[in-house]
């Protein structure tokens, strides 16, 4: 990809997302019972794969997405209301994103899936998370007191959650990616991540906000977690015009 400079970002988007499909971002997602949902560590059948992803179940004209594991930085005992919001940012910088996820029950021909609950969860633009004291490029952060680039909603009518948040940065070791978990009735039904397109990271890593990280030399097919799974958790990512950032 040849990104001409100087360029506005907005520009810059719709030169990097030309050609690009416009379509939603879906995840789907969960069972309102456990058929065809496998906990982490196993597949559909029980049988232990170790660490990574579990194989998605077909049910209809839907697949469940893989199964992965929670870490890093899960934050299981922050999740009150004060992060049943929209708008995760917390003042963080960094391209908007705006994430929308539809939750559907393969257990019920695909059917859309209204009050399931979903978490998200996932590091700045610097790579460091909210809730924990991380080390990175930029030294030892202490951000045990935030909660930025975390948030959970319920699922509406239409079986959908949206959140606004930045776009990933990344860190040593790891893919860029987000957390995400869904809950049906306050059970855990599925824990997964979702990746992003390179030629979206590699551009979006090329702007100011993001350029002193530099680009993530690890891919989504040399991920440990996400190579075996790209199938079911790669972003649909799109341009927003009206944001000047991207969906």
């Amino acid at each position: 990809m040849k990104i001409d400079a100087p360029i506005s970002r907005l520009d810059f988007l719709r030169k990097a997302f030309a050609g690009t499909a416009l379509a939603p971002v879906l995840l789907q997602a969960c069972s309102q019972d456990t058929t065809g949902i496998a906990p982490a560590g196993t597949n559909a059948t029980g049988t232990t794969t170790g660490v990574g992803s579990t194989t998605g179940t077909t049910t209809g004209n839907c697949v469940v997405t893989d199964t992965e594991t929670d870490g890093p930085y899960p934050l299981y005992n922050s999740r009150g209301s004060a992060l049943q919001r929209v708008d995760i940012r917390e003042g963080k910088t960094g391209l908007q994103l705006d994430m929308v996820f539809t939750v559907k029950n393969v257990s019920n021909s695909c059917a859309l899936l209204p009050n399931a609950r979903v978490d998200i969860w996932y590091c700045d633009k610097d790579g460091y998370y909210s809730g924990y004291s991380n080390s990175g490029y930029l030294g030892t952060q202490n951000n045990t007191t935030r909660t930025f680039l975390r948030g959970l909603q319920y699922a509406d009518a239409s079986g959908q959650v949206t959140f606004t948040g930045i776009y990933p940065g990344w860190y040593q070791g790891r893919a860029t990616h987000l957390h995400v978990q869904v809950y049906v009735d306050n059970s855990l039904k599925l824990t997964t991540q979702v990746a992003f397109p390179e030629e979206i990271n590699t551009a979006v890593y090329t702007t100011d906000l993001y350029k002193a990280h530099g680009q993530n030399s690890l891919k989504n097919t040399g991920d440990g977690i996400l190579r075996d799974s790209l199938g079911n958790e790669l972003a649909t990512v799109v341009a927003n015009a009206t944001s000047g950032g991207i969906r």
